[in-house]
């Protein structure tokens, strides 16, 4: 079995005065999608940003390439791992393809420039995610949906090893939801990682390979997801749960 490009080890996820998420091991490797799966305030934006190396664990260790992730750059790290936050962290600014472009910078030294290599690579990052004919808007007067599509280009264009992406359906339609899931379902086919949360089990169910869990008392379960039941959705959401089978889809729907 090939080795984990992502691992955590015993990690706790706490706020003050509460834990999230406690003792939780995982092992993300090269052609999986694993999928986060919880109700709000589970500490699934809190444990990708501390996968991410952008907040201190509580306890316990994340390892990037088998290497403790607390030392590394941040450029080091963005060599192999892109993190899409839920929200954007800054104003949208500059065009579109400008904004994609900043996906490259990762890869280049402090006085290398992006050449045309790297424009090749924005123009089909643009094309995949469906904006290929507004490269040159200005960022700021897309959509939410559009601008959303353009955060998803940008991690394209960086092409890390391993995606780790927090709510990457946010403000799509059910078309592009689809879309962009399987845009990233085939970058585990060429060798990538993906973990992302979603709120929509079928989702889940549909593209990813192994969920895990998140519920109120702290405890993580990692789960593949042909073994997603009721029971476990109920303990989540609070809800039950029917499910049907539509062909070769398995779907569910609260009561």
């Amino acid at each position: 079995m090939n080795a984990p490009l992502l691992e955590s080890r015993a990690l706790r996820v706490s706020v003050p005065g509460r834990v999230l998420i406690d003792d939780l091991n995982l092992s993300i490797r090269a052609g999986e999608f694993m999928a986060l799966l919880g109700g709000n305030g589970t500490g699934k934006s809190l444990l990708l940003r501390t996968l991410a190396g952008l907040r201190p664990a509580t306890a316990g260790a994340v390892l990037l390439d088998g290497r403790a992730i607390e030392p590394l750059s941040r450029r080091e790290i963005a060599i192999r791992l892109g993190f899409l936050p839920q929200d954007p962290d800054a104003p949208p600014q500059g065009t579109l393809h400008e904004s994609v472009l900043l996906g490259r910078f990762a890869h280049l030294g402090l006085w290398d420039v992006t050449d045309a290599g790297d424009a090749a690579r924005v123009t089909q990052a643009l094309a995949a995610t469906g904006l290929g004919t507004l490269a040159e808007r200005q960022l700021a007067t897309l959509s939410g949906g559009e601008q959303r599509r353009a955060a998803i280009a940008r991690l394209l264009v960086q092409a890390p090893a391993i995606y780790l992406l927090d709510e990457p359906t946010n403000h799509l339609d059910p078309a592009q939801q689809l879309g962009i899931l399987a845009r990233l379902r085939a970058l585990t086919r060429a060798g990538a990682a993906v973990v992302a949360s979603l709120h929509e089990p079928n989702l889940a169910l549909r593209f990813a390979d192994r969920a895990c869990l998140l519920a109120d008392d702290g405890m993580a379960q990692v789960i593949a997801c042909e073994a997603l039941d009721t029971a476990q959705l109920k303990r989540l959401y609070g809800l039950n749960y029917l499910q049907a089978q539509l062909g070769e889809q398995r779907v569910v729907a609260p009561e």
